[in-house]
């Protein structure tokens, strides 16, 4: 088994997490401090959004500057002084690389621009109408309204599958793939331990397609890793695609392309299956997912730094997720719902603890989003995706414990229910019954038993939907999972294969159960889960 598939990943605001130098805003010295907590809560990999130099139209999506740290969050020495630290924790970092488009205020882009001889006027997509790529669809709909700009300095237009202010590199330039590679190599002789790179699914265009999964897009991927696995053995590429398990499963090649893709098809058929009670669209969408390579591994999670994805469901499904978790219209973005964990499961601590049950228990390495482990809530008043972006809480003092800045980037929440006073870190720490404490116990479990990572899943018939009852298997050990997703107390009784007798232990509890001729009855609480060890 490889390290990352069985890892805990934890994904990192920077600008959101601690503020080391009292300017309002989080930096990485502020994060270097706080490494004892990301060990104390049984992370083994960081992965930290976007930290380049960047005008922030998209939360660092837009890149000036491959090589460079942004001067907010500090400096190279700050990065290198973090990665030491981590490495001394033995904890792993991973870092964004936007590998789509840049910033359109990325010098490559305005020597582009401004002339058409320059050397850089290749390394974007350039055309003198916008009717080229006709049926590809437009991902920002709230925003944009064609994939094509007009440039009035370049007198053409130029191609972008995200926000205008984000052009697509060119793939069929050799000099940007040679840019690329030497950007890779820069951030891991500097010591980082992998990419979680975004939006791999565009890079190249072709007339009369999707200019999606293109047969070149693999071929410069392969490319990296093969890169990557000759220069740097041990480092790892995860992949973003927002794609169907089996166009995403060809980014795994055959072990020769990403060690970890994400599972987004998953995420929202969990929220699906709490809501209804009903673990049918979880049971439909891994009959989906096919095999993958004994070296790769899916990433599963519940909510990240982007809305609640809504792209890999029907019309019909979308309507019923936006009726029932975004009722207000200020809740839903694009395709999606800008909501976090907590608010979205009513700040219910069984339902939120069932949905972790899931994501650690279904197949895959699990992604934990900053301040869901403690249940922070989100600001829909604020614009775009920074309603799930404010500041980490920390304690229940001046500014969440974040910062001593008279004014922060964004505002602490000040929700009630959510705001500092009743939701941080410090009081849950203290407090073993609260929802901190259950993921901190959740991941250790987790990490001792490979099966509920890479096991063999086999769903069981209990006799009701209302649970989701499966067996995970991996070598020698069996593993039973019971979560009721029902607001109802439910008695079940399962047939294990395999099994005519033997005694089950709680693997976080202290209770046994025996089953007796291959079956095993329980009584489940409303939202109970339970993880059983077959012996």
């Amino acid at each position: 088994m490889y390290w990352y598939q069985n890892a805990v990943f934890y994904e990192v605001y920077v600008r959101a997490f601690y503020d080391g130098d009292g300017d309002g805003q989080g930096d990485l010295k502020g994060l270097t401090q706080k490494l004892d907590y990301f060990q104390a809560l049984g992370v083994d990999c960081i992965w930290l959004m976007p930290i380049y130099p960047s005008p922030m139209k998209d939360d660092g999506y837009d890149i000036s500057d491959y090589c460079a740290i942004h001067p907010d969050y500090g400096t190279l020495e700050d990065f290198k002084g973090l990665l030491q630290a981590a490495h001394a924790r033995n904890i792993r970092v991973i870092m964004d690389l936007v590998l789509n488009h840049t910033s359109d205020q990325h010098p490559w882009f305005q020597s582009a621009r401004s002339d058409r001889q320059s050397p850089y006027r290749d390394y974007y997509v350039w055309s003198d109408t916008d009717d080229k790529y006709g049926q590809v669809r437009i991902i920002f709909l709230d925003t944009e309204k064609s994939n094509w700009t007009w440039d009035e300095v370049a007198g053409q237009y130029y191609w972008h599958r995200f926000y205008s202010s984000q052009p697509d590199l060119n793939y069929d330039n050799p000099a940007v793939r040679a840019e690329i590679l030497n950007v890779i190599r820069f951030w891991l002789d500097m010591g980082i331990d992998g990419f979680r790179v975004d939006a791999v699914p565009y890079l190249f265009e072709r007339e009369g397609t999707s200019c999606e999964n293109l047969p070149e897009t693999h071929a410069f991927l392969k490319e990296i890793r093969s890169f990557v696995d000759k220069h740097y053995p041990g480092r790892v590429l995860l992949c973003e695609a927002n794609q169907w398990p089996r166009d995403v499963r060809s980014y795994f090649g055959e072990g020769d392309e990403f060690n970890l893709a994400f599972h987004f098809p998953l995420m929202p058929r969990v929220f699906m299956a709490l809501r209804r009670e009903d673990s049918t669209p979880i049971e439909w969408v891994l009959q989906q997912t096919p095999s993958i390579p004994s070296t790769a591994q899916w990433c599963t999670f519940l909510r990240n730094h982007d809305e609640l994805t809504l792209e890999m469901v029907t019309e019909e499904d979308r309507q019923w997720m936006w009726h029932e978790y975004a009722p207000d219209p200020r809740m839903r973005l694009n395709l999606g719902i800008r909501r976090r964990l907590a608010p979205l499961l009513d700040h219910n601590l069984q339902k939120i603890l069932l949905a972790y049950s899931l994501l650690f228990t279904l197949p895959g390495s699990p992604v934990i989003y900053y301040g869901d482990e403690i249940g922070m809530g989100d600001n829909v008043l604020l614009p775009d995706r920074d309603g799930v972006r404010t500041p980490m809480q920390w304690n229940s003092g001046l500014n969440a414990g974040f910062s001593k800045a008279e004014k922060l980037y964004a505002p602490i929440i000040d929700d009630p229910l959510y705001s500092a006073e009743n939701i941080n870190v410090v009081d849950q720490s203290a407090e073993q019954g609260s929802l901190w404490h259950a993921i901190q116990g959740i991941i250790a479990v987790h990490k001792q038993h490979p099966a509920l990572a890479c096991g063999e899943l086999t769903w069981l018939d209990c006799g009701t939907k209302s649970v989701a009852a499966y067996q995970r298997t991996y070598e020698n050990e069996q593993l039973l999972i019971l979560n009721n997703l029902s607001a109802s107390p439910q008695e079940i009784s399962c047939s294990l294969p395999d099994t005519t007798h033997g005694e089950m232990s709680d693997l976080l509890g202290d209770q046994t159960l025996s089953s007796v001729g291959g079956k095993v009855s329980v009584k489940l609480q409303p939202y109970e889960y339970r993880w059983l060890r077959i012996t």
